[in-house]
């Protein structure tokens, strides 16, 4: 501003010495030369009002600015009042309209003196109607001159002011801007300090999924390898078990299994626990009914004493029959004569009758043993029967389980494998976002 009010006083004192410069050439007449020397104090007090109506409206000219920039401050500090705009540019309309007031009336006022002075003072002289209307015309000239550039001088200010209107505009609207963008900055922030926590969060559960992971793959290495090692023994004990039946069948032995003792079908029967014998030594263990071997050999020891003590009797009660039909032989003999042979066919046929009778008698104990080893080889039958029923239902139970068992543990597998590959996915997922959301952040940061 001070710039502007330098120039315009320089551009105002040029003109103004143009205007004046005629005034200095000397006239070569009498009259010219009476003239000037007449008009001398003329064209002295004309300078000295013209000068002064500069200074002042250069002085108001400072004032205003001074005042406008005040206002400015003002106006920037409290966000630009439209009531201090309005009274500052009335200010400014009276402080350029009351420097043309004061010219026109100093520009009126020293003709006006000077004429009345000459009249009064030198009226031997006289005027030239053509050299005062073209000073006139000069002062006017200047006038217009000097308004021009007022003009000019407050149409740029004008100017100055709706562009620092704009630039207060486009300030506050950056400002505005600004706080968004930093609110937004800080949300961002916000967000991935939260992502970051997340992320933590889901790195955390996935190393406890790696961990079980882990863990859940060992015990099932394990258990495959228990199972392997099951399934080698059971080839094992049936490669055993078919060997051995082959050589029991090649040399025409019987497996004889130890039986429960008490008679106890639901105990659990011990195992390796069998014999091997002969066919007709498994008969005899077979009449001799169930039980362990030990038990069953002291029952045929029995038997066979039983058997000895009833030939024992046995013969004793047929040499007492011998004694007898020795003694009715004799009888006989006396009564020969008395019966003339009746009685020998009747002793001969209660022989035959005592004789069929003794042997029906032993095929009857024969056969009451034969029926009671068939119940014995019934009832010892049977209790195999469910002792090996219980021992299958047992085998398939723990099949059942075991299968059980490693469809859970497959089950399983294959969840924790599905939960890996979803937190896997999710972890990608988040990755990219943090990677998405740093680029943007990035590219904020840039463009502030």
């Amino acid at each position: 501003m001070k710039l502007i009010l330098i120039c315009f006083q320089f551009v105002f004192c040029h003109l103004l010495l143009h205007c004046l410069i005629p005034w200095k050439n000397p006239s070569k007449d009498v009259m010219g030369t009476h003239w000037s020397r007449a008009s001398t104090p003329k064209r002295k007090g004309i300078m000295y009002d013209a000068f002064k109506d500069t200074s002042s409206r250069l002085s108001s000219l400072n004032h205003s600015d001074s005042h406008s920039d005040g206002i400015k401050k003002r106006s920037s500090g409290s966000h630009k009042d439209p009531l201090l705009d309005e009274k500052s540019d009335k200010q400014y309309a009276e402080n350029y309209t009351r420097p043309s007031s004061r010219n026109s009336a100093s520009a009126t006022t020293p003709l006006s003196g000077n004429s009345s002075r000459r009249g009064s003072g030198d009226t031997s002289s006289l005027i030239d109607p053509d050299t005062s209307l073209s000073e006139l015309r000069d002062i006017y000239d200047l006038k217009d001159q000097i308004q021009d550039v007022e003009g000019r001088y407050m149409q740029g200010l004008k100017e100055l002011k709706e562009s620092l209107s704009e630039v207060e505009e486009k300030y506050k609207k950056a400002m505005v801007s600004n706080a968004q963008l930093d609110n937004e900055k800080n949300n961002l922030i916000y967000q991935v300090d939260t992502l970051k926590d997340v992320i933590e969060e889901q790195e955390e559960q996935m190393a406890e999924f790696y961990r079980e992971n882990e863990e859940k793959s060992k015990e099932l290495e394990r258990q495959k390898h228990m199972c392997s090692v099951l399934q080698h023994k059971m080839d094992e004990l049936k490669e055993g078990l078919r060997q051995r039946d082959e050589l029991i069948e090649k040399h025409g032995l019987v497996i004889i299994p130890d039986g429960t003792p008490n008679g106890d079908v639901h105990q659990e029967p011990v195992v390796g626990a069998i014999t091997v014998v002969s066919q007709e030594a498994a008969q005899v263990l077979e009449s001799a009914g169930e039980g362990p071997l030990d038990v069953r050999l002291r029952k045929l020891a029995g038997e066979k004493e039983e058997l000895l003590s009833q030939i024992r009797k046995l013969k004793l009660q047929l040499e007492e029959e011998q004694q007898k039909c020795s003694r009715s032989d004799g009888t006989a003999g006396d009564l020969a004569g008395l019966q003339n042979g009746s009685d020998l066919q009747l002793i001969e046929m209660q022989r035959d009758a005592n004789r069929q009778i003794s042997e029906y008698k032993f095929k009857l104990s024969k056969a009451e043993q034969d029926i009671t080893t068939l119940e014995q080889s019934i009832s010892r039958l049977e209790g195999q029967v469910l002792r090996y029923k219980t021992a299958a239902e047992n085998a398939e139970k723990v099949e059942d389980e075991l299968k059980a068992e490693k469809r859970k543990l497959q089950r399983e597998l294959r969840t924790a494998l599905d939960k890996i590959e979803e937190m896997e996915m999710t972890n990608s997922h988040l990755a990219k976002r943090l990677e998405k959301m740093k680029a943007n952040r990035t590219a904020l940061l840039a463009q502030q």
